[in-house]
């Protein structure tokens, strides 16, 4: 059921496997054993750490006893596992033992629900001191273990208990907590499997799935949960990302989520690889591709497409993913058409691109398997799900033109119960049944959906990291060098760039104290300039706790104010994001190229 690889002389050896029944009754144990620290069903558990077998064999202790697991994370920023645990009064928490020295730093603020803490390993003496001064008690793995039998009797459960209380990160601060019912989590893991069913082939004992995308994220969790169902076999990876594709060969598995960054850097590393080839076997390789291309397009299913091509020219391909892969699936943001298509005709492997939410309990639109003509969107319903635009008269997106396009608005069994202890973000989002994701969609006329806009001023990165550009507007704009600031990112690229209007009288006093000569307009263009005002920005961004991803790589000076005349911003100077784009859309693109050309 659940693999690792053993660390032999501190090196990564073979996988090591529990079975279903070492797993269940791991489980078992530790359920019986938070029921006798006083724990009972409804109470909330955490829990903190990379994906492992200890994770897992915790989320279903937590299942066996009816008592709802709360996933813990830090990159949330540095607060938010103690705002996690004050919110959903978490009383107990297994803890990865790494994480530990992290847990007992906000452990000062969390004591007035937490009482016991379990780690996924060791814990040392002096760290149970430091809790115990506290009132918290703290065990080892093994310790814990000791306090459960496996003759508990199991409370009965619903189907609209909270299974799951998973945090997602807020527009505004705090985090929202997503209440997902044991209902929603089943008829998601279902939804699943008929899709799978209808379109290709469900999972089974034989197949292996290799877990690396975070379990704190509803996506990696449906997937296991999904895998678990079907008695098929988890391989984790070993946390860091230098091996990852050291440990997908060494565990070959057949089903494999990753999200864009992650195809993108197979692609880009595919690409190299062919390049340096030489020319015969560069042509080589294009016949391939444009045979298989061509047979896919005209409605071949992928394993009929080019057989003998798979094995002569793709097969290399496919052995990057360990030789087994069947099943490729990508969610979290938009995979490039480009890199999708690569994927589709050399992976040996059928490829899904998925559309979910936490509060639509993961995928709830997916491309179906197969069906050449979806690709570059995100597919059709899931079964459990109803799905439909809403217009957006304020950007321009009408549901009901000839190409229908507004707000994606869900409606089924997968969706969430509501956000925890708030009350009034669940009326904003749930209206009449509907759930408002903020999300912009364009019907195609195969009846797939194409994601194309963000409602809010929020969108994600291509490695799936949120990034709220207002928020980071206004913390840039505490820099006394700037007077505005444009931040720019989307689901294709991995960081931030911006169009900054400088203040001259800074500027200008900058450029006399290092004898840098020329009028205004020409120190906007000064490479120098450019430089100083870029790392007075991130200085700024550091000193107000910005993440990695959310500091600025590229920046343009301009010496002009965003104004109304090139109508870049409303009369009470708020930033016009489709216009600001279409206007500097030159200078975007070459600050990526820019940005890229200095760190490779």
């Amino acid at each position: 059921m659940l693999g690792r690889r053993q660390i032999i002389n501190s090196k990564a050896g073979p996988y090591f496997w529990l079975t279903y029944q070492e797993a269940y009754d791991a489980a078992l144990r530790m359920g019986s054993a938070m029921r006798s620290r006083g724990v009972n069903p409804g109470d909330r558990c955490g829990i903190y750490g990379s994906n492992c077998p200890e994770w897992i064999i915790a989320m279903e202790a937590c299942n066996s006893q009816a008592i709802p697991y709360v996933p813990l994370y830090d990159s949330l920023g540095a607060n938010a596992v103690e705002f996690i645990i004050n919110h959903a009064e978490v009383s107990i928490a297994f803890v990865q033992e790494s994480k530990i020295p992290a847990m007992l730093t906000c452990l000062p603020k969390c004591t007035s629900y937490l009482k016991t803490i379990i780690s996924f390993g060791k814990i040392s003496s002096s760290q149970k001191e430091e809790a115990e001064e506290l009132g918290v008690s703290c065990f080892s793995w093994e310790e814990f273990a000791l306090l459960g039998s496996l003759d508990c009797e199991l409370p009965p459960k619903q189907k609209t208990d909270v299974c799951t209380i998973m945090y997602t990160s807020g527009t505004t601060g705090e985090p929202k907590g997503v209440v997902l019912s044991n209902e929603a989590i089943m008829a998601e893991v279902l939804s699943m499997d008929q899709l799978l069913l209808e379109t290709d082939k469900v999972a089974t004992e034989e197949d292996t799935y290799f877990s690396f995308l975070p379990l704190a994220h509803v996506f990696d969790q449906i997937m296991e949960t999904y895998c678990i169902y079907k008695g098929s076999s988890i391989g984790f990876w070993g946390g860091d990302v230098r091996y990852l594709m050291e440990d997908i060969q060494e565990l070959k598995p057949t089903i494999f989520c990753g999200v864009p960054r992650v195809y993108e850097r197979i692609y880009a590393g595919a690409i190299a690889k062919i390049s340096s080839g030489g020319a015969l076997r560069k042509a080589l390789f294009q016949y391939a591709y444009n045979y298989k291309l061509r047979n896919l397009e005209k409605g071949l299913r992928q394993d009929e497409a080019a057989p003998r091509l798979d094995r002569l020219i793709f097969d290399k391909i496919k052995q990057g993913f360990g030789g087994r892969v069947r099943l490729l699936f990508s969610g979290a943001a938009p995979l490039s058409r480009h890199v999708e298509e690569f994927l589709r005709v050399t992976s040996c492997s059928v490829l899904s691109q998925g559309y979910g939410l936490t509060e639509s309990c993961g995928g709830c639109l997916t491309s179906i398997v197969n069906e050449f003509s979806m690709m570059g969107t995100v597919g059709v319903p899931f079964p459990t799900i109803e799905a439909r635009l809403e217009s957006v008269p304020e950007m321009g997106y009408d549901a009901l033109s000839n190409v229908p396009r507004g707000e994606i608005c869900l409606r089924g069994k997968t969706l969430f119960s509501g956000y925890f202890k708030r009350q009034d973000l669940t009326e904003s989002a749930l209206v009449d049944g509907w759930f408002h994701t903020g999300d912009i969609g364009e019907w195609q006329p195969n009846g797939a959906m194409k994601i194309i806009d963000r409602k809010k001023n929020i969108f994600k990165l291509s490695q799936g990291e949120y990034v709220a550009v207002e928020n980071l507007e206004n913390t840039y704009s505490r820099c006394p060098l700037i007077t505005s600031i444009w931040v720019y990112g989307n689901s294709f690229e991995s960081f931030l760039v911006a169009v900054v209007v400088p203040d001259k009288k800074a500027l200008e006093d900058w450029a006399e104290n290092h004898n840098v000569t020329g009028d205004f307009k020409s120190l906007c263009e000064n490479l120098k300039a450019r430089k100083y005002v870029l790392d007075e920005l991130n200085n700024t961004g550091q000193n107000h706790q910005l993440k990695g991803f959310e500091r600025l790589k590229a920046i343009h000076l301009d010496p002009n104010p965003f104004d109304i005349e090139r109508d870049l911003v409303t009369p009470t100077f708020k930033l016009k994001r489709p216009q600001l784009l279409k206007y500097y859309k030159d200078i975007i693109d070459r600050l990526y190229s820019e940005a890229k050309g200095t760190k490779s």
